[in-house]
């Protein structure tokens, strides 16, 4: 990493510090900007682009912020990320505003995604466990976060009850948002003690 990212990436931790947990990780050929695991902002090319907000380019445009366009195998591609600015890094208490604006959009979008999405598209969730979630009475990702992963496979145990400790690990994955293979081996050990007491009754 070049020093113009260093750079950029700790004024962005710094500055945006008070929307939350600021992490940055390797994405598009610079660094995604997320809060608490929300994604709100890029750094690329050493230059930092706030996530566009519905119903408010033409704020942008009077900041002048200009709109990213991102080169992908040759093609021109606009994305909706506007650049930060050396004139709005001096006016902190305006990028925060911004910056926080971009978080709440993203976070609305994450909801909105969520309660479309099908349960059979999360990480480990084949059209069987999705079946079997339907018929507990889980219909949608939402209603599976809201009832974790252990009380979800204690409802699919009342339905068919030779299920494996291995659909309890599907499922604490599928909410992590990882393969079950990826899951730390101290909460495998949790699980698996959990899944002894509660479930081979």
């Amino acid at each position: 990493m070049d020093a113009n990212y260093k750079l950029r990436i700790q004024q962005t931790r710094t500055l945006f510090s008070p929307l939350g947990e600021i992490k940055t990780r390797s994405q598009f050929g610079g660094y995604s900007v997320v809060a608490d695991g929300v994604m709100f902002a890029l750094i690329l090319e050493g230059e930092c682009w706030l996530r566009g907000i519905r119903g408010n380019e033409y704020r942008y445009r009077e900041l002048g912020m200009r709109k990213l366009i991102y080169t992908k195998r040759g093609i021109p591609v606009s994305l909706n990320y506007y650049h930060v600015s050396e004139t709005l890094w001096d006016a902190p208490a305006a990028l925060i505003t911004l910056g926080r604006q971009a978080l709440e959009e993203a976070c609305r979008e994450r909801q909105v995604r969520a309660s479309h999405q099908r349960l059979k598209d999360l990480p480990n969730i084949g059209q069987g466990i999705e079946r079997l979630l339907w018929k507990a009475g889980i219909q949608n990702v939402d209603a599976l976060r809201n009832h974790g992963a252990k009380d979800s496979y204690l409802k699919l145990r009342n339905i068919k009850q030779d299920l494996s400790v291995k659909v309890l690990f599907a499922l604490e994955g599928a909410l992590a948002g990882r393969h079950l293979a990826t899951l730390p081996q101290c909460l495998r050990n949790e699980l698996m003690e959990w899944h002894r007491r509660h479930a081979c009754r």
